[in-house]
């Protein structure tokens, strides 16, 4: 089924020049872009977005982290997009995730990840409603979405 999926890549994607190749990557696979922008975060956004992780050991230093540089918000579209987009991305530690993934390639650490993705469709739903607003979304047709994936 199609699905629509936040990714965010942090502040070390972007001064480590790796934003292209990351992007290069989501649509190689067939992702749509339907929006996109780069933004500075702040703690009024990092507290909504990051709101499960608030009273956790690592949110300060998380919050810290997100704020060091821009960020680079997508909104990626397609088949099964959330799940594609958290396997392409590899685990958490950089250390444990597999080569090909975007952190088993590029990460250093576990904090020092790259990129966020939605984990569900409920996270998906509301993180792009904090980051986007309806008119800085693109709706169009991609050449390959005339192939009709199945819809399971």
């Amino acid at each position: 089924m199609t699905e629509k999926t936040l990714v965010i890549l942090k502040p070390d994607a972007v001064k480590r020049a790796l934003t292209g190749e990351i992007i290069s990557r989501f649509e190689k696979k067939g992702l749509k872009i339907l929006a996109l922008k780069m933004t500075s975060l702040d703690d009024d956004i990092l507290s909504k977005h990051y709101s499960e992780h608030v009273n956790k050991f690592f949110y300060e230093g998380l919050c810290r982290f997100m704020k060091d540089g821009p960020v680079l918000l997508i909104l990626l579209e397609g088949y099964e997009a959330i799940s594609v987009v958290r396997k392409m991305m590899g685990q958490t530690n950089a250390s444990k995730a597999d080569s090909g993934t975007i952190r088993g390639d590029f990460a250093l650490t576990q904090g020092f990840n790259l990129v966020h993705g939605s984990d569900s469709k409920e996270a998906a739903d509301r993180e792009i409603a904090l980051f986007f607003k309806d008119h800085d979304i693109h709706h169009y047709q991609l050449d390959s979405e005339k192939w009709n994936l199945p819809n399971d």
